[in-house]
């Protein structure tokens, strides 16, 4: 288990070399101009850094991540192992991995290597040490979004506390001003409310996305594109704890600043507002679903969107159906259901992970309208795709064992349920801890699965079978162990 996590954790080490090594062939296609051969390593340093900005504002995340890795070779060429500034190329590197590939490990895996250089940066009287400071913010703050991702809530609220009460430290000091701040704390309560809604706990994340829009709005402005993911979040909130005027309010919002997908927000929370009215007053005969979702997803089709916004729109569209509660609406779901995964079938980093996000919830409707074996057949086939994207240790692939295995049950196959939940527990325990309430869950039910009949028979026939093997076998035979199947 140690080794094959190792094995996916250091995959972008390959990256490096392939970021600092440059082969004969690369060099005639280059036809590099003389000076760039010559340049120092400084100003090397400082075109990567640029190149990785501008590949970033324009989606290139590919080549966003080449460059940031360049960064980190060249960063320590400038200034050595033990330099402020190489720490700070590491935590530039893991926000990287997080936000443009969804690589959460080995986000955390580069957080914690900035950390060791930060640890021995920092040395007495710390007068000159500011930047080193502002450095440590940005690194509690990634490792916090970083723990976030791999839902390690605890220690994303420690690391995201540490951030917050550093910046407040530096603002008192007057190391950092009042606007430099005010973003800090922006980006800290956003991911705040986002550890207390992973946690399914609404009511104690609605304060926080509340400060991240005041905050926003304060630094940005009101009709700042960087309000838009935070008003979604906040409205998504409200509506959980019913709050529907004041969701549908900051839904609207959205299209002061002309996002592409507001119309489709607006459109699915009305729904489901009409939907707590007609569930309130038992009207749910007299309702049906609306074609105005359907209308304005044809409005973002006209609009060119980006293959992320197009599945953002179907997906809301198949979320509407659904709401209606009518099995007549039940094809419409699953047309844009699948409409939204062809957006994001082939795509890469954050749009990968929100496939399979997609992919999970429609398997869930897929079971609730009585296909069962479909959904098992397509999160079978998904597991593998999860290993590569995610690694052997992540919690979409605890989670897709874990639905396999409630799968497994259903049928009356006990044994390959126990066999999936114990993968899932393996992965719950490495991820999280022996002692965390989701780990422990699942092993109370992996206890319950283990006293079945046919499952406790299985240690007694194996032991059986290892004995006769071990009299029987002859000494010239080689012994060889292959790779199990990953949905057995």
């Amino acid at each position: 288990m140690q080794e094959s996590q190792e094995t996916h954790i250091s995959n972008h080490l390959d990256e490096i070399v392939a970021a600092v090594s440059i082969t004969p062939r690369q060099k005639i296609h280059n036809k590099l101009p003389q000076t760039a051969l010559f340049q120092l390593p400084r100003e090397k340093l400082h075109l990567c850094e640029e190149k990785a900005k501008s590949y970033t504002s324009s989606h290139n995340h590919k080549q966003a991540i080449h460059e940031l890795v360049r960064c980190v070779a060249l960063t320590r060429i400038c200034y050595g192992d033990s330099h402020w500034k190489l720490a700070e190329a590491h935590v530039n590197l893991a926000q990287g991995y997080l936000q443009l590939k969804g690589l959460s490990l080995q986000a955390k895996h580069h957080a914690e290597k900035a950390k060791e250089i930060l640890i021995a940066s920092i040395v007495p009287p710390y007068n000159d040490d500011t930047d080193v400071f502002r450095c440590s913010v940005e690194l509690f703050h990634t490792m916090g979004r970083a723990f976030l991702a791999l839902q390690k809530f605890k220690e994303a609220s420690e690391n995201l506390g540490k951030a917050e009460r550093l910046s407040k430290e530096l603002l008192q000091c007057e190391r950092i001003i009042k606007e430099e701040w005010i973003e800090i704390q922006a980006r800290v309560k956003l991911s705040f409310g986002q550890v207390y809604q992973g946690q399914k706990k609404s009511k104690e994340a609605l304060p926080h996305y509340q400060k991240a829009l005041e905050y926003l709005e304060i630094g940005k402005g009101e009709k700042s594109l960087e309000c838009v993911p935070v008003l979604r979040e906040l409205a998504g909130v409200e509506q959980v704890l019913g709050f529907h005027d004041a969701a549908i309010n900051h839904f609207l919002q959205t299209t002061l600043v002309e996002d592409v997908g507001c119309i489709l927000h607006v459109c699915s929370c009305l729904q489901n507002f009409l939907e707590s009215i007609l569930n309130r007053n038992n009207l749910r005969n007299g309702f049906s679903f609306s074609s105005e979702e359907q209308e304005a997803h044809l409005i973002i089709q006209s609009r060119n969107p980006s293959q992320e916004e197009a599945a953002d729109s179907a997906y809301f569209v198949a979320h509407a159906a659904l709401a209606s509660g009518w099995s007549k609406h039940h094809d419409v779901a699953e047309q844009y259901f699948q409409e939204s995964m062809a957006h994001l079938k082939d795509s890469e980093g954050p749009g990968r992970a929100k496939f399979f996000s997609i992919q999970d919830e429609f398997c869930q409707f897929l079971q609730m309208t009585g296909q069962k074996e479909r959904a098992t057949t397509i999160l079978k086939e998904s597991l593998e795709a999860k290993v590569r994207a995610f690694g052997d240790f992540s919690p979409e692939v605890a989670e897709t064992y874990q639905f396999l295995s409630g799968a497994d049950v259903a049928q009356g196959n006990y044994s390959g349920a126990h066999r999936k939940l114990r993968k899932c527990l393996q992965i719950q325990t490495l991820l999280y801890g022996a002692k965390d309430k989701r780990t422990l869950a699942t092993k109370q039910t992996v206890d319950i699965l283990s006293k079945a009949p046919e499952v406790a028979m299985k240690p007694r026939q194996a032991a059986k079978a290892k004995v006769a093997f071990c009299t029987g076998a002859p000494q010239h035979t080689m012994l060889g162990k292959a790779r199990p199947n990953a949905a057995d």
